[in-house]
C-alpha cells in the first residue's frame, strides 16, 4: 500500500476516482444532449458546489461565489472596493502568506495607492507570529489578509484574536483559508471576517480550478468590482448596453461566462468531508501528526511546525539537516512509495484519511534511515 502524505497538496479520499469520474461522466451526458437542458443544468451543479462551499464554512446564503484560484478571487475583491478603502493607506500581510497572493499585491500597490507592508519572521522563526502581526497593525491599515494555516510551516494563526484586533482598528480583514479547511474547524458564523478567499484543493479533496471567494454582506453591498460582465448582473441575459446593474448578492463578483467543470468534480470531495465530519478527519490526522513530532523529537531533527495542537493545522515540516539532499530524499521516499514534497530544505509531511498506520510507520523508519539521529533543538 502507497503512503500518501501530499494532502497539503492535492487531497483525496476513499473512491475519489470512482465519484469523480461518475460526477463528470453525468454531466457529460447532460452537456453532450442534444436538447436546451445543458445551462439549466449546468447552472445548478455550480450552484450545488456553492451551497455545500456555504453549509461547510457557515457563510450567509447569497456571499459565496466561486473564482478560478485564490489569486483571482484576492485580485477581484481588491478591484471592487471603494477606493477610499485603500488610498493612501497599509495594506498589511505576513511574510509566510502564499507567495502568489504577495505577488499581486505587489504588483497592485501603486495602482491602488496602497502601502505593501509585509510583517517578517523573527530570525531563526518559521512562521510570523500573531502578537508580531498585531504590533505591526494600527488604524492606517486599510486592510489586513490573514493566512489561517501557513503552507511553510503549517502553523494557524489565531483568527478570532486577529479579526477583533482589526475591527478596534477600523481595517478589513480577509482570510486565506486554503490549508486548513476540511481539517480545521473554519466557522463564518464564529469567527466573523470581511471575506475569505480558498481553493478546493488540498483537504477538501477537489480539483484546481475551484477557487471561491465570500464577502460578507455590509461590504458586499459597497463593492463594485471591476472585473465584471454578463454574469455580474441581476439577470445575466440582459442584453440592454445602457442598463447594467451589479447583482445584490456574491453574483456581483462573477464576470463572464462561468466555469463548470472543476465545480462538478470537486463536488464529491465537498460531499465527503461533509459526510465525514471536519472532527473526525481532524481526530486521524492528529493522532498521526503527533507520532511523526514524536519521532522528530526523539531523534533531535528541527521541527518547521508549532508543537502546539491549538497552532497548528493538519501538515507537519522538517527542515533537513545540511547535507542532507531534499530532492534526494523526496525521490527516494518515491521509490518507496511514500509521497511527500520538499520547498527548499523543508520536507512537508500531510497524513490523511488515505493514510495507513503501516505507511506512516514506514514512513519513520525510512526518514531515519535518510536523516538520521541528530541532536537538534526543534523550533
Amino acid at each position: 500500500m502507497p503512503g500518501y502524505f501530499l494532502y497539503h497538496s492535492i487531497g483525496t479520499f476513499p473512491g475519489k476516482a470512482e465519484c469523480m469520474a461518475a460526477a463528470l461522466s453525468e454531466f457529460s451526458g447532460v452537456w453532450s444532449a442534444e436538447d436546451d437542458g445543458q445551462w439549466p443544468a449546468a447552472l445548478a451543479a455550480r450552484q450545488r458546489f456553492i451551497d455545500a462551499w456555504s453549509r461547510l464554512i457557515d457563510a450567509p446564503q447569497g456571499t459565496l461565489t466561486t473564482a478560478e484560484n485564490v489569486t483571482s478571487a484576492l485580485y477581484s475583491l481588491i478591484g471592487g472596493l471603494p477606493s477610499a478603502r485603500l488610498a493612501g493607506k497599509r495594506l498589511l500581510v505576513a511574510a509566510d502568506c502564499f507567495p502568489s497572493l504577495h505577488f499581486l499585491l505587489a504588483g497592485l500597490a501603486e495602482r491602488f495607492d496602497f502601502v505593501l507592508d509585509t510583517v517578517p519572521l523573527r530570525p531563526g522563526e518559521s512562521w510570523v507570529r500573531d502578537e508580531d502581526f498585531i504590533a505591526r497593525w494600527q488604524d492606517d491599515v486599510g486592510l489586513a489578509l490573514l493566512t489561517f494555516v501557513t503552507s511553510t510551516a503549517s502553523h494557524r494563526c489565531d483568527v478570532a484574536r486577529l479579526a477583533e484586533h482589526g475591527r478596534k482598528m477600523g481595517s478589513i480583514v480577509g482570510v486565506d483559508i486554503t490549508q486548513g479547511v476540511g481539517v480545521t474547524p473554519f466557522s463564518i458564523a464564529k469567527t466573523p471576517v470581511d471575506f475569505v478567499v480558498s481553493t478546493s484543493l488540498k483537504w477538501l479533496c477537489g480539483t484546481s480550478g475551484a477557487g471561491v471567494l465570500q464577502v460578507a454582506p455590509d461590504l458586499l453591498s459597497a463593492c463594485r468590482p471591476e472585473l465584471r460582465g454578463w454574469f455580474s448582473q441581476p439577470n445575466p441575459f440582459s442584453w440592454d448596453l445602457d442598463s447594467f446593474s451589479y447583482a445584490s448578492d456574491a453574483r456581483r463578483f462573477d464576470h463572464g461566462t462561468p466555469a463548470i467543470l472543476a465545480s462538478v468534480a470537486s463536488l464529491p470531495g465537498l460531499e465527503w468531508v461533509a459526510k465525514t465530519g471536519v472532527d473526525a478527519i481532524r481526530s486521524q490526522n492528529a493522532s498521526m501528526t503527533e507520532r511523526i513530532i514524536g519521532c522528530a523529537l526523539d531523534n533531535g531533527w528541527v521541527l518547521r511546525t508549532p508543537l502546539d495542537t491549538d497552532k497548528r493545522g493538519g501538515s507537519v515540516m522538517l527542515t533537513l539537516p545540511q547535507g542532507v539532499d531534499p530532492v534526494k530524499t523526496v525521490s527516494t521516499l518515491r521509490s518507496d512509495r511514500l509521497y511527500c514534497d520538499a520547498r527548499g530544505a523543508t520536507l512537508r509531511l500531510s497524513p490523511g484519511m488515505v493514510t495507513t498506520d503501516d505507511a506512516l510507520g514506514t514512513l519513520l523508519e525510512r526518514l531515519q534511515q535518510l536523516i538520521g539521529s541528530r541532536q537538534r533543538r526543534a523550533s
